[in-house]
């Protein structure tokens, strides 16, 4: 049994502490925007963000996560509209869309740390792979979303269907 807390909700899951929170996340808490990617942490398509830092969650068990706070894509902003999230639509920085929550979340932790991140310490930061080959536009993206962050630039209201809330499990 774990208890954490998942998007400001406390949870508990009681499922064995070997179990990954990816699994938890996705099969038990219907939080679906995490995906599955390598299954090894390397290609950042399940990030989450644990305690302020961007973590894949496929290698992070519930055991570990015993205690902390979890933010998924769907916790990011209630009406997804994060700065993140506008500028990946604002710099069209969307191909397929699978590794897009795990990159959005790895953006948003860099920038909760660092308003104005130089290219090289984006580089540093964002190690997701994306097999579509956006890598070029995500220094424009992250910058861009910096910019809203600081109030240089600003945001969009993008329009998003209403979506139900996922319980607490």
């Amino acid at each position: 049994m774990a208890r954490l807390t998942v998007n400001t909700q406390p949870v508990e899951f009681r499922l064995d502490g070997d179990v990954p929170l990816l699994w938890a996340l996705r099969d038990v808490a219907n939080l679906t925007g995490t995906k599955y990617g390598c299954g090894t942490g390397e290609c950042g398509a399940c990030m989450v963000i644990v305690d302020g830092q961007a973590m894949p969650s496929c290698t992070l068990s519930l055991g570990e996560a015993e205690g902390r706070t979890i933010t998924t894509i769907e916790g990011l902003s209630p009406d997804r509209n994060h700065a993140v999230q506008q500028a990946f639509v604002a710099e069209q920085a969307i191909q397929c869309g699978f590794c897009t929550p795990g990159l959005v979340m790895a953006a948003a932790a860099l920038l909760a740390r660092n308003v104005n991140p130089t290219e090289a310490d984006i580089g540093s930061a964002i190690t997701n792979i994306c097999r579509c080959g956006v890598q070029p536009r995500l220094i424009r993206t992250i910058q861009r979303a910096g910019r809203i962050l600081r109030g240089e630039e600003p945001g969009q209201r993008v329009p998003v269907p209403a979506t139900s809330t996922t319980p607490v499990l």
